[in-house]
């Protein structure tokens, strides 16, 4: 359990459905809701059949100066370790790199405590390190690219929990992020709990639509659907619980 004050934490009934249902999903309902920007460009998973659920917990690296660079990672100090030790259970880390994958912002030893730690993955704009190491990890991982190179190189981490970009989304500390084989989806916190049973419903009936037009259905009044195919739906729905 959290011991940090969320902004949002959704019912057990939503966050499975968020673990059902696809990004492409959940942008069109975030459209519904009036959010364009959501989807995190660029990045792609490290492994692609995994699911990922969680509460952004966010870090903010800005370029690396000489006199800023801590080549030892003070453990108490460094703001990527003390952010790794203060991620909780069910968080998601999303890292803001500037897009910049000149060098890693993150390790598989560091994934592993995090994982430890109970969180649900991670994200970066940035690259990773040790990057066949994470595919053995049962941690999903979202990146821009992979380097050999430590942070240090090219990244300072400045600061934890703060708002920060991503991919050129905005990502608020609590903010729900989804991510399947396409890509990740950033839910504002406020939305999040209508989004997951609405994006569920969608899918429901995009099932239904899928089903007929397999079965050799023009899409002249299924897709998008008339009142027939709609009372249709509901009879469907109701053999289908």
């Amino acid at each position: 359990m959290s011991q940090r004050q969320r902004p949002v934490t959704l019912t057990p009934e939503a966050f499975e459905k968020l673990e059902q249902v696809s990004t492409a999903t959940l942008t069109s309902q975030l459209d519904k809701h009036g959010f364009r920007s959501t989807f995190l460009q660029g990045l792609y998973p490290l492994q692609p059949d995994m699911r990922m659920v969680g509460y952004a917990f966010t870090l903010r690296y800005v370029p690396t100066r000489e006199d800023m660079v801590d080549e030892l990672y003070d453990n108490t100090k460094n703001v990527q370790r003390l952010a790794v030790e203060a991620v909780e259970q069910d968080d998601v880390l999303v890292m803001d790199a500037r897009g910049d994958v000149g060098a890693a912002t993150l390790g598989n030893i560091l994934a592993t405590r995090l994982r430890a730690r109970g969180a649900r993955g991670l994200v970066t704009d940035g690259a990773l390190r040790d990057t066949p190491g994470y595919r053995k990890l049962d941690f999903p991982a979202y990146v821009k690219g992979a380097h050999a190179a430590t942070s240090f190189k090219v990244h300072h981490p400045l600061e934890m929990n703060v708002p920060i970009g991503c991919a050129g989304v905005l990502i608020m500390p609590g903010d729900v992020i989804v991510g399947d084989g396409e890509g990740v989806v950033a839910i504002p916190a406020q939305v999040a709990e209508s989004v997951a049973h609405a994006a569920y419903e969608q899918e429901q009936f995009e099932e239904f639509i899928q089903q007929k037009i397999a079965g050799g259905a023009s899409i002249l009044g299924v897709y998008p659907p008339n009142e027939a195919t709609k009372a249709e739906y509901e009879v469907w729905k109701q053999s289908h619980r």
